[in-house]
């Protein structure tokens, strides 16, 4: 795991595949139960909800399976599994065309 640039986390898989994760995209997609439906996947957050300049406090290994992300707007339980961030990678070739992020009116 590295910083590709500021604010784009890395992550490099044993199969070659590179990773990319921006901060702010992981915080808007947060598995925890506050953050997205339990029972339907829908997300419960909204652009506004996360600031625009949101970073990575800490990251700890949860196990063998997961990463758990303090952000710097003080959220901090939700549990990223390997598979899901996976699944979630923003790199071209996984997401060849980028959808408008949502804005967002906070800053900080």
């Amino acid at each position: 795991m590295h910083w590709l640039e500021k604010g784009v986390l890395g992550i490099d898989w044993s199969d070659g595949h590179r990773g990319v994760y921006p901060v702010r995209y992981l915080r808007l997609h947060c598995p925890c139960a506050a953050c997205t439906d339990e029972w339907t996947g829908e997300l419960r957050l909204k652009a506004d909800d996360v600031p625009m300049f949101v970073a990575v406090n800490d990251i700890e290994p949860v196990g063998r399976y997961a990463l758990k992300f303090t952000f710097s707007d003080g959220h901090d339980t939700g549990l990223f599994s390997y598979t899901f961030l996976r699944r979630y990678c923003q790199c071209d070739t996984c997401v060849p065309v980028k959808p408008q992020e949502p804005k967002s009116r906070r800053l900080l």
